[in-house]
């Protein structure tokens, strides 16, 4: 449902931005754009071909191109800033949070990195640094080191002198972080509290512990579910010695979920979500090369398979129209018990203790569907035919095609897995190489053996 709204909002913003560019009112244009929030423009940049992103992108409020810049994909980021002054880019990204500073940083020219880091206090610079100093997909770097933290032994009221002295606070701010001298966390107090508690009260009296705790180095897909477990608008994060050394808020978590949902999608076409849609065409046809090389190379192994039972084939030609069955459903039983696999081991429901669980369960559930389909197709197969023995090969192919579909799906992304290999990536391509020779060998084999008899 939130995609499909996504998706008209988008459409509608693409309708008044034609409308205004065709009608050639700048001045119209500029105030469609800049009455979006960054991420609206940053999604409007990516669906739009290069020449009419750039001219949009000169349109964008000066104030707001940090903020784009973050929103939008890598090679989208690296046009934009090609096409843009040096000068430019440093006051554009010189006020960006120091999180979202080092998620870009890598890919801005480095006049403008000198001319930041130069320009923040020596603060700030440790803190990009500490960041920079963590896997990006990780808690370390996801989070914000600039965080808000009190004393457990001081009262409520000298805490509200301290934010009036402040004036601006953090965005997302629910909790205060509690530390010891050392700077040790100790727990949280909320900001309601803080609100609607006697001010004589001390901060060790309303505190409370975080229902999560972030170590430093805990995965972003894993933050994301702790998230999620507790509805979280922000969490500490901590380092191996219980040391306070940022925050996470609730934004950098919906980007997490958004990327590894994309991520998931499109590596199973092994394409990457940092790629440009609208690249130049050389450039994305290069990109799925490696791929359909690897995909070209499964084919003709499996053409190899085929090819040594050419006899059969040219005396039934029954085997030939009914055989790509046998590997089609095969290869959609694997791709179902795959798919789940990949789902359950992200999102950790699938680990080392019920591992055994699913592998008996998908193969009693290959072996029920295998049993039930290879019924059904073994009927088709005779009736069609006319030929016991013909329907006899469907059925006992299938059978053993949509088992061996169930065993790979479990064994090949914890194959993958103990490889590093991404499972979502390569998976899809070893499943099909498994269930398109299996399925030629049960098919193809036995008719060579009980029809042909040789």
């Amino acid at each position: 449902m939130g995609d499909k709204v996504l998706e008209e909002k988008i459409a509608r913003h693409h309708e008044s931005l034609s409308e205004a560019l065709g009608s050639g009112t700048r001045a119209q244009v500029r105030q469609l754009i800049n009455n979006l929030s960054a991420a609206e423009i940053g999604d409007l940049l990516e669906s739009l071909p290069p020449a009419k992103r750039i001219a949009v992108w000169e349109l964008v409020d000066t104030e707001l191109d940090g903020e784009v810049l973050v929103e939008v994909n890598d090679e989208v980021r690296q046009g934009l800033i090609r096409g843009t002054d040096d000068d430019e880019l440093a006051a554009a990204v010189g006020d960006l949070d120091i999180d979202d500073l080092a998620d870009i940083l890598d890919d801005l020219p480095d006049t403008v990195i000198r001319e930041v880091l130069s320009s923040m206090t020596r603060q700030d610079r440790e803190r990009l640094h500490q960041v920079l100093a963590f896997p990006e997909d990780s808690a370390g770097g996801l989070m914000d080191p600039n965080v808000l933290t009190v004393r457990r032994d001081v009262s409520l009221e000298v805490v509200l002198r301290y934010l009036r002295a402040r004036g601006e606070l953090p965005d997302l701010l629910d909790v205060l972080f509690v530390v010891s001298r050392d700077g040790r966390y100790l727990g949280d107090i909320r900001l309601s509290d803080l609100l609607t508690q006697d001010p004589d009260r001390l901060v060790s009296e309303l505190m409370q512990p975080s229902p999560a705790v972030l170590p430093v180095d805990m995965p972003a897909a894993q933050v994301a579910t702790e998230f999620e477990h507790h509805d979280l608008v922000s969490a500490p994060v901590i380092d191996a010695g219980g040391l306070l050394v940022g925050r996470i808020t609730i934004d950098d978590v919906v980007d997490v979920i958004r990327e590894e949902a994309e991520h998931s999608v499109l590596t199973m076409a092994g394409l990457d979500e940092e790629d440009d849609m609208f690249a130049p065409v050389v450039n994305s046809a290069r990109r799925r090369w490696i791929w359909l090389g690897v995909n070209l190379v499964t084919a003709l192994l499996a053409a190899l398979v085929l090819s040594w039972f050419e006899p059969t084939l040219e005396q039934i030609v029954a085997t030939a129209v009914m055989f790509p069955i046998v590997m089609s459903m095969g290869g959609i039983a694997g791709t179902q018990t795959l798919t789940l696999m990949i789902r359950g081991m992200a999102t950790g429901q699938v680990n080392a203790s019920n591992m055994a669980f699913m592998f008996r369960k998908e193969i009693a559930v290959g072996i029920l569907n295998g049993l039930v389909f290879s019924v059904l197709i073994g009927l088709i197969a005779w009736l069609w035919y006319r030929d016991v023995e013909l329907g006899f090969v469907m059925a006992f192919a299938i059978l053993l095609n949509l088992f061996a579909g169930a065993i790979s799906g479990v064994l090949i992304p914890i194959a993958l897995k103990r490889m590093s290999i991404d499972p979502a990536l390569a998976g899809g391509v070893a499943l099909t190489t498994v269930t398109d020779v299996v399925g030629i060998l049960s098919f193809v084999g036995l008719a060579t053996y009980m029809i042909i008899g040789t």
